[in-house]
């Protein structure tokens, strides 16, 4: 698709409670459709973050009526713009939770929901212990929307680990995607970067990643530095630690370049794998 497209990235420091976190995002997302965005992306958990798990799980709202998409499909439609929502804290079933990613179509509708596949069950190097699993259920569908602003992949944080992910999107014909994030501080530091560079390598697409930053409740730290990746993994646009938007004009006639460039999509072969014992 040959197609320009000013896209913005809300970085934000999630609060506990649902109403200051919609405040914060709406007084973001006014700002940046007011500077011609026409798509514009959230952090994972933008409805809010809050310790421990037990509190989350009472905290949160299911979808019908949830306060953020109750009033981001009307803002939508007043400003006549893209929005994803990074990720939402949906109620679920069986007393767990969904880490659930929408997108929003300029008429107001929901065109797309993305559960959250891989979920974050690990020890990080800070010595903090992180068990998704125990409160939110897996999502098992990927998700490629065909849409006016191009074809987008969409997948939540901790699926950047899992490159097959983007493989499959992209060998679908995904030209932009969406990484929302709250990456831990350790991991940031170490991996964010290089684990978004490569998924724009390995496939040849924009990424778009908008993350959470700063210490939120529970002492929990996020990382920060939203990123839009060209396909040629070069970083056009990034945020540092603090609050705010980052802006950039993506042109989705480079994708279809740099894959004509670098057939990786195509070139791929089958192949088995011999496991030898050495003496």
């Amino acid at each position: 698709m040959d197609k320009k497209i000013n896209v913005a990235l809300i970085q934000t420091s999630a609060r506990p409670e649902i109403a200051d976190n919609l405040a914060l995002i709406d007084d973001a997302f006014m700002t940046a459709a007011d500077g011609g965005a026409e798509f514009i992306l959230t952090p994972e958990n933008s409805c809010h973050m809050v310790h421990p798990s037990a509190k989350k799980l009472r905290s949160a709202p299911a979808e019908s009526g949830h306060p953020f998409l109750e009033h981001f499909t009307k803002r939508v439609q007043e400003r006549g713009v893209w929005l994803l929502l990074g990720s939402l804290t949906i109620k679920g079933d069986n007393n767990k939770l969904l880490n659930r990613s929408y997108l929003l179509s300029p008429k107001g509708t929901i065109v797309a929901r993305y559960d959250k596949i891989h979920l974050f069950d690990v020890d990080t190097p800070d010595g903090v212990a992180y068990r998704e699993s125990q409160i939110f259920d897996a999502g098992e569908r990927a998700a490629l929307v065909h849409s006016d602003i191009g074809r987008i992949g969409m997948s939540i944080c901790y699926d950047v680990r899992f490159p097959h992910l983007y493989r499959d999107l992209a060998q679908r014909g995904a030209e932009i995607l969406t990484v929302p994030a709250a990456f831990t501080v350790p991991t940031g530091q170490a991996h964010w970067e290089t684990l978004l560079r490569a998924r724009a390598i390995e496939n040849g697409a924009f990424v778009l990643a908008p993350a959470q930053t700063g210490t939120h409740e529970g002492e929990r730290e996020t990382w920060g530095h939203s990123m839009i990746i060209n396909p040629w993994g070069k970083v056009i646009a990034a945020a540092g630690e603090d609050e705010g938007i980052v802006t950039a004009e993506i042109d989705l006639a480079d994708v279809a370049l740099r894959r004509s460039q670098i057939p990786s999509l195509k070139n791929g072969r089958p192949y088995k794998v011999d496991e030898l014992r050495g003496l």
